[in-house]
């Protein structure tokens, strides 16, 4: 139904969501990189050629946390940038680094696995350092390249050179459409069908062949769940959102209104503070990577219990008996 006239989105909804959400993305996002970092070095030579697409995954990750305190700054001054229009646009393309950079080292990682549980003979000892070394790189080539043009739309509204547009204006949001669309099916569609198709076969050869270690098997399916946890709530959610928003922008450009866009618009805003979990998030891989790291993070957890006095001793022995079981099993 066509109007002269649009009802107006309030914007207000994102000063007051987002600060809070990126102030707590950042110190755990931080930490939980940190130490997950300093775990896979420490084991390295005990992991697999997977551990170059994990370092990567991290990388990426603390990448974009390190722009999460000049976004905190400029919702807080409610959308006032102050930082300059071209460290504006470096801003986001980080996030587009980290978000696409992510879900492609994760589908890599899926691929390696895919082929170690279904086509073992084949691959052993085929699969290099120098192998996983050459895909990172074309990885972080691929999403530099693409994301590129993003820096290219302007990230202000005319002559106000105060805002900080993670899109661009209204008057490129037509074209920005188009690049946004083919992006959700190179960086997002593409490769949820890859990690689908991988993990499809993998559980399907798990539970049709039971001479399969047991332990590979626990670790393949809990890899799984990492893998739903991160697409189902950090990145279909904001790619269908997104979407969805520059629509109703183009609609609303030509006088089109229609009651959803507001609702849209909120839930839009919640998907941006869901995506950007994916860098708190990643760290899980680091725990599923390797039973030492596993155990560590148990220890931590036990010296913080310890640290602030909420055990007895007792109870200490016996999380510390609980610990070393769980490990030998």
């Amino acid at each position: 139904m066509n109007h002269t006239g649009c009802q107006r989105i309030s914007f207000d909804f994102s000063g007051r969501f987002l600060p809070p959400v990126y102030i707590l993305v950042f110190i755990i996002g931080l930490a939980a990189n940190g130490w997950g970092l300093k775990s896979l070095l420490h084991n390295w030579k005990k992991l697999g050629n997977v551990n170059v697409f994990v370092l990567n995954l991290g990388f990426a990750d603390i990448l974009y946390l390190l722009t999460l305190p000049f976004l905190v700054v400029y919702y807080l001054m409610k959308s006032k940038w102050i930082f300059g229009e071209v460290f504006c646009k470096i801003t986001r393309f980080c996030f587009n680094l980290n978000l696409y950079g992510s879900i492609w080292f994760l589908t890599c990682i899926s691929v390696y696995r895919y082929l170690a549980i279904v086509h073992p003979m084949k691959v052993m000892g085929r699969i290099t350092v120098t192998h996983s070394v050459t895909i990172s790189a074309l990885v972080w080539m691929t999403v530099g390249v693409l994301s590129l043009p993003d820096m290219f739309y302007p990230k202000h509204n005319g002559n106000n050179t105060l805002k900080c547009y993670d899109t661009t204006s209204n008057i490129f949001v037509e074209d920005y459409q188009r690049y946004t669309l083919g992006w959700t099916l190179v960086g997002f569609c593409i490769p949820l069908l890859i990690t689908l198709g991988c993990y499809g076969h993998v559980i399907f050869v798990l539970c049709r062949i039971n001479t399969i270690d047991r332990v590979l098997k626990q670790r393949s399916l809990a890899f799984l769940f990492i893998l739903i946890l991160l697409f189902s709530v950090c990145y279909i959610p904001y790619h269908v959102l997104k979407n969805l928003n520059l629509l109703a922008r183009v609609l609303t450009k030509h006088r089109a209104c229609r009651e959803w866009f507001n609702g849209v618009y909120i839930a839009r805003q919640i998907s941006r503070s869901l995506v950007c979990l994916n860098s708190a998030l990643n760290p899980l891989v680091y725990l599923h990577g390797h039973e030492d790291i596993k155990a560590h993070f148990r220890q931590l957890l036990l010296r913080v219990r310890r640290m602030f006095g909420g055990l007895s001793s007792s109870n200490v022995d016996s999380l510390q008996l609980a610990t070393q079981i769980t490990h030998d099993i």
